[in-house]
């Protein structure tokens, strides 16, 4: 997937990654997608907690070895 930004979150672990997201997705305008990539487990299950509550979209959580990749879009 093609990524308007990414944030290297690699050795963070929470809330750090959740924190960072919430920064960076300032930066975009909505329709934008922010690529974060991360190593923490807690992740798979920490972003769509996150985006239902600030209304974003988690596009798409993608495992490669002990990489995370996630996917999130800004909304409106």
């Amino acid at each position: 997937m093609d990524a308007d930004k990414t944030i290297d979150c690699v050795g963070l672990y929470c809330p750090m990654p959740i924190v960072k997201t919430a920064q960076a997705m300032k930066e975009l305008e909505p329709g934008q997608v922010l690529e974060v990539l991360a190593d923490d487990a807690g992740i798979k299950s920490d972003m769509p907690a996150w985006c239902e509550k600030t209304g974003n979209e988690c596009v798409s959580i993608d495992e490669e070895g002990d990489e995370i990749k996630v996917y999130v879009r800004k909304t409106g």
